[in-house]
């Protein structure tokens, strides 16, 4: 039985569903219980946990042979406690569960203790799971493609990409299939101790090839919109995003433009095989926005 934690998320989602696809028994974890109507229609057993509860997350992870674990993207407060207490829990109830196995999301990038923004707090889930189970996997994913889908709308409506990116840079970047691909496969081997697994796509991407497949996709011109380090703090604050998770954020970004968040040697290098183009397809398909004739 595989656990997937986060499975209403685009990672934990993305593996469970490959997992059923390759048919695997797998166990979706839920915050709420009213989530698990759809997971169960797709043959999957459902438990209900928080991150922040030890008896809960014991109990889900009772009995499986592997897990897929990871840290929920900040929402508000300090990201780095929340961080600090979800791995507690989670090494906690990995011992307690006797877990044989875990693949845990984490990024390209994580090997820095500091001095990469949200991208650090990956960095204290590694320390403090390393040896939580006998087989420990991190699976170190570059920039999520489906990130994209946050600023959708702006190139639907008015044909321009809002990038904090600077659009001629190349970086890791991935499609959350490809993430789901890549954890049900190392969930489905075997080996013992810890693993880095770092995983992109078929190859690395800038804000400028997103813009040219928005074009392609919507069959108009979508430019790409750098914004400056100097207005970023305030298009955070416009779409809602509290400070601390703000000033994380844009320490990562500030991270990526220097080019601190990058592979590191020695470590297992994946590629995935999902094009930008097909990303980008699904994210115009879910944003329901009506483009202009």
């Amino acid at each position: 039985m595989h656990a997937v934690f986060g499975a209403n998320g685009r990672a934990g989602g993305e593996t469970a569903r490959a997992l059923i696809g390759m048919g695997e028994p797998v166990r979706v974890v839920l915050r709420r219980a009213e989530q698990g109507e759809v997971w169960r229609g797709s043959g999957a057993e459902v438990a209900v946990a928080s991150l922040d509860d030890v008896d809960a997350v014991s109990a889900a992870l009772d009995g499986a042979t592997a897990a897929f674990l990871l840290n929920p993207p900040p929402l508000s407060g300090d990201p780095y406690a929340q961080a600090a207490a979800i791995a507690a829990v989670l090494a906690a109830s990995m011992r307690r569960s006797n877990l044989p196995k875990a693949v845990i999301l984490s990024s390209i990038g994580a090997q820095h203790a500091s001095g990469t923004g949200v991208i650090g707090t990956l960095n204290q889930i590694e320390a403090a799971l390393a040896d939580a189970a006998p087989s420990v996997a991190f699976l170190r994913p570059g920039y999520f493609a489906e990130t994209w889908e946050e600023v959708a709308g702006p190139a639907i409506t008015a044909g321009v990409l809002p990038s904090f990116l600077e659009p001629e840079q190349k970086i890791p970047m991935v499609s959350t299939m490809d993430v789901g691909q890549a954890a049900a496969r190392l969930l489905r081997q075997d080996w013992t101790g810890r693993r880095i697994v770092e995983l992109s796509g078929p190859e690395d991407w800038s804000a400028a090839e997103v813009a040219a497949s928005f074009s392609v996709v919507l069959g108009r011109p979508v430019q790409p919109l750098f914004v400056p380090p100097a207005e970023r703090a305030g298009a955070l604050a416009e779409a809602g995003i509290p400070g601390e998770v703000a000033e994380a954020l844009l320490g990562m970004y500030a991270a990526i433009g220097t080019g601190r968040v990058a592979r590191e040697d020695g470590n297992e290098h994946w590629r995935g095989t999902v094009p930008l183009a097909t990303a980008i397809e699904r994210i115009v398909a879910r944003s329901r926005i009506a483009a202009p004739v």
